[in-house]
């Protein structure tokens, strides 16, 4: 999904869009929400019951002084406060669970959608965006929408019930009281425009200040190395100022419905008492009717003036669901094709024939790249940064599909390959690799979740691991904290080879997998990973030549083209190619390491730094 489909402008949702959409989400719960949902009725029906019984409390006890009526008074009241108490409790606790249950699930499909997004989505939105969407909306859309269902429904009963109330007693003042509700069309309406012009912004600006907590979080040492604490805080000042600003622009534009509101109710109760004081003087009308009359219409009146904020809630509530289904019926671009193939393992050759690839449309990043890769076979890639040596490699398991030519398996297009059984063939160490909160065995064992212990043991002993898990007190058990800050760079890495090794690919990609470490680190990691090549195909991005000049193959990639291959011996004859370059620029570099004296050229032919985008 691009950037602009994702926060393109979505459809209104309907009620029945509505009910079609949540209604399988609901139909699991159907019963617990169908009970919640119907102890509504009573409960809303009894502000009915409460006004008629002021009616006869006036009649037979204010103005009829029947003392035997008036002895029951008491346990009535006593009889109705139990009973509306337990009703209200049940519908809270059985609404409260449906609408949580909902959500949950809500918030399960979500992430298992967004587990299918290209890698393309997350290289085009913030962390802010991506949660306050997947998570945040849930929320809005399920909870809010089942809590308020359940607030219209018990004020949509005791509404049915009073105006029941007040056609008994006068259907006259009950024209009048009616006629009122007709002013609110306009309103919500309005009400609703803006509520939905303004809330993107607001879902925008919420999502920055999310992203800053987590740039703050994820880079607090940066922070500290270069005291950037006073950036860093008018930045998020600024955010937080522009979100206050969005908050009060949507309570200036829709909370003046709640006054609106409240003066409709008092034209409604002016018109109601001017003309039943007319009906009282000339005997139409008792005092128990307009009592009960007066009480019915405060009962409907009360919660109408707060109706305006339930009705913004509620526009919220369906905004989110819109937001929400748009993310649901998106169709992710890569993914496996009706009658995939399920390959298990390479057996010829890895293929490139004529391909084009771009991130951005009209900006090349690969341009007419053919290259064929024997299996058992290992090919170094090296070029200039930027030149496309890692978007060459998340080519092959397929993270990103090219714009034309092809990337073949076996002479299989892989886009005709069933994804998951393709990355199964693919292990992929990394220069930063991910490690998850938990343990060191957790995360070598997300290569092969159903690995036996001996298993985990030879991944470890084949990534040089095994001395320093024996130096800790919990050994593979031992926790690693968010990202595995409790670990150093070299044994980041050598838990990364752990996890390929227990995967078994038989197609290895290195990418700058050991650029980041010291002489002493990469000396260890270097042989861990000598061990996870043992008769696989493997791809290495370095720009240490020391690390690939056994490579079978050695291709230069500068520009997005490539500009020579061979072997290291090969390469070295061409006297001025682009190998031969970077070989003699990183002879000098070492020699003036040796001698700090000798002179060198004032520029590198190649930075030593990670390619692409």
């Amino acid at each position: 999904m691009d950037k602009n489909a994702f926060n393109a402008e979505v459809n209104p949702t309907t009620l029945k869009d509505f009910i079609k959409r949540f209604g399988p989400l609901i139909k699991p719960y159907w019963f617990r929400a169908v009970s919640g949902l119907a102890f509504t009725i009573p409960l809303g029906a009894m502000d009915g019951a409460t006004a008629l019984f002021l009616k006869y409390y006036v009649d037979n006890v204010g103005v009829a002084k029947d003392s035997h009526w008036a002895s029951y008074i008491p346990y009535v009241i006593i009889a109705y406060a139990f009973i509306q108490g337990a009703l209200t409790y049940a519908s809270v606790y059985l609404n409260s669970w449906v609408g949580n249950k909902i959500t949950t699930d809500l918030k399960e499909k979500l992430y298992k959608k967004m587990l299918t997004f290209d890698p393309q989505f997350f290289d085009d939105h913030n962390s802010g965006d991506i949660v306050f969407r997947f998570y945040g909306d849930a929320d809005t859309a399920s909870n809010t929408l089942i809590n308020n269902t359940k607030l219209f429904l018990t004020r949509g009963f005791s509404t049915a019930g009073l105006i029941f109330v007040l056609l008994y007693t006068s259907w006259r003042l009950t024209f009048i009281a009616v006629a009122v509700f007709g002013l609110l069309v306009w309103p919500m309406q309005s009400v609703r425009k803006r509520i939905k012009k303004i809330t993107p912004k607001l879902v925008s600006s919420g999502s920055d200040v999310i992203t800053s907590y987590n740039e703050t979080c994820g880079g607090y040492k940066t922070i500290s190395a270069y005291n950037l604490q006073d950036y860093q805080f008018k930045k998020q000042q600024g955010i937080l100022q522009n979100l206050f600003l969005l908050s009060m622009k949507m309570v200036k534009h829709t909370n003046w419905l709640s006054p609106l509101m409240h003066l409709v109710v008092a034209l409604g109760v002016a018109g109601v008492v001017w003309y039943g004081n007319t009906l009282i003087i000339q005997g139409k009308m008792s005092l128990g009717d307009f009592s009960a009359f007066i009480a019915s219409l405060l009962m409907l009146y009360t919660p109408l003036k707060s109706i305006g904020n339930s009705f913004i809630d509620i526009q919220k509530a369906f905004l989110a669901t819109e937001r929400v289904f748009h993310i649901l019926d998106y169709k992710p671009e890569i993914k496996s094709p009706k009658n995939a193939k399920v390959i298990s393992g390479v057996k010829k050759e890895i293929s490139f024939e004529n391909v084009f690839f771009e991130y951005k449309e009209n900006v090349p990043v690969l341009n007419d790249i053919s290259l064929s890769v024997p299996v058992g076979s290992t090919t170094a890639l090296v070029g200039n940064s930027g030149g496309g040596k890692t978007t060459f490699v998340n080519l092959i398991p397929r993270f990103y599909d090219i714009k034309s030519g092809a990337v073949k398996i076996d002479g299989r297009d892989i886009r005709e390959l069933d994804l998951l059984s393709l990355r199964r063939q693919i292990a992929v160490v990394f220069q930063d690799n991910f490690l998850f909160s938990g343990t060191i065995r957790e995360n070598i064992m997300l290569g092969n979740p159903h690995a036996a212990p001996a298993d985990v043991e030879a991944a470890v002993k084949g990534a040089h691991l095994e001395g320093f898990i024996a130096s800790l007190k919990d050994g593979l058990d031992a926790h690693i904290g968010e990202r595995g800050v409790t670990l150093s760079g070299g044994q980041k890495q050598r838990v990364a080879i752990a996890r390929a090794l227990l995967k078994a690919a038989p197609v290895v990609i290195l990418d700058e997998a050991t650029s980041a470490l010291d002489n002493k680190s990469e000396a260890i990691v270097q042989k861990a990973i000598e061990n996870l090549m043992k008769n696989r195909t493997v791809f290495v991005i370095a720009h240490r030549l020391s690390t690939v000049q056994n490579a079978d193959k050695i291709v230069v990639i500068n520009e997005g083209r490539i500009a020579e291959t061979g072997t290291h011996e090969e390469l070295l004859k061409n006297g001025n190619g682009a190998y031969k370059n970077l070989y003699n620029a990183q002879f000098k570099e070492k020699k003036k390491k040796q001698n700090p004296a000798a002179a060198l050229p004032l520029f590198e032919v190649f930075e030593d730094t990670p390619d692409e985008k």
